[in-house]
């Protein structure tokens, strides 16, 4: 059960601070432990000493994003005015400092490297990222996948993300204090398909031309497993053809529709944009991160956009249109994605 937002504040918060100042003052004796840990261990094996680096550079980076919040609250009349334009602004430029931060920490210490295949700038394009709102509907899959493609939005494309997130995730002090101070949504483990929907509804209702509506119409990471429970719902809902068209998917689970069918409907002038992504799709729990982590992480991604104009009017079509679009991602992924890891 997730603690009351007054504990949170109170005591979580606090804590990473604590936290970050003990991982700091230690982090010679953590890095001997771990170094002398792996020396059994073959080169490729030793990553024990990358991931203390990044784990305090993550607290490090945390703990400063909590302090400009503790400012900005103050700043922002004790709360009373957190909702106005120029607060709303700078906590999206605190959000995008901090995820900057994280993705130069990930370049920095495993290599990272991103590499996007992205529509042609024609004047058509270009003057549709000016001036259309647009909703993304991406794939979900290895670690940091939506730290990524937030930062991406928020730093290449200068928009401003809108996300349905967990509200385990609220556990993250800084991600609970940034994101609940802007237009996003958490919702517990307990919500409802509806309810889920009408918050997915609030959010695209009134979206700008600066705006991305981001869903990942899977509902979670991809794994063989959830895959096949995916397909046995489809299955007991009598959605024969639909299952059918889900078996196909070596790469992706079924998408939930009516998520991405609520965004279109409430914001009827907005252009979809579908993500595809791939390199580190083995990487699932932290075990695995312990594991495969290569010694150079690349992911691969591409996005394409379809035209508000161009998505079909009733609901049938959308669905079908939308299994198209994931078949055309699992194809691509099929086409792209590095040989699986194995423990080195």
């Amino acid at each position: 059960m997730l603690p009351p937002r007054i504990v949170r504040r109170l005591i979580l918060a606090p804590l990473v601070i604590v936290l970050t100042v003990v991982a700091v003052v230690t982090l010679p004796i953590w890095l001997l432990v771990v170094t002398a840990a792996s020396l059994r261990l073959p080169p490729p094996q030793r990553r024990g000493t990358r991931l203390v680096w990044f784990a305090v550079a993550w607290l490090t980076l945390e703990s400063m994003a909590l302090t400009a919040c503790l400012w900005l609250w103050i700043a922002g009349g004790l709360g009373g005015r957190l909702s106005r334009d120029e607060q709303q602004e700078r906590h999206y430029a605190l959000v995008r400092w901090l995820l900057a931060g994280v993705y130069g920490a990930a370049v920095r210490i495993f290599g990272l490297s991103v590499e996007i295949d992205e529509p042609p700038p024609t004047p058509e394009e270009v003057s549709r990222r000016r001036t259309r709102p647009v909703i993304v509907l991406s794939r979900h899959a290895g670690p940091g996948d939506s730290v990524l493609l937030v930062h991406h939005l928020l730093t290449l494309y200068g928009r401003r993300p809108r996300i349905v997130m967990k509200a385990a995730l609220q556990l993250d002090p800084s991600l609970d204090v940034m994101v609940n101070r802007l237009p996003n949504a958490f919702v517990p483990r307990e919500a409802s398909a509806s309810g889920i929907v009408d918050e997915i509804r609030r959010l695209a209702s009134d979206m700008d031309a600066d705006d991305a509506l981001v869903i990942f119409p899977e509902g979670g990471n991809f794994t063989p497993k959830r895959r096949r429970r995916a397909i046995l719902r489809l299955e007991r809902k009598g959605l024969a053809e639909e299952a059918a068209r889900a078996r196909n998917l070596e790469h992706l689970m079924a998408p939930h529709p009516n998520g991405a069918i609520a965004a279109i409907e409430a914001c009827p002038a907005a252009d979809v944009v579908f993500v595809a992504h791939t390199g580190l799709d083995d990487l699932v729990t932290i075990g695995d991160v312990w594991r495969k982590l290569p010694v150079r992480a690349r992911i691969k991604a591409r996005w394409w956009r379809v035209r508000a104009e161009d998505i079909p009017d009733d609901r049938e079509a959308r669905i079908d249109w939308l299994y198209d679009q994931w078949e055309r991602i699992d194809t691509w992924i099929a086409e792209n994605r590095p040989v699986p890891l194995s423990p080195a």
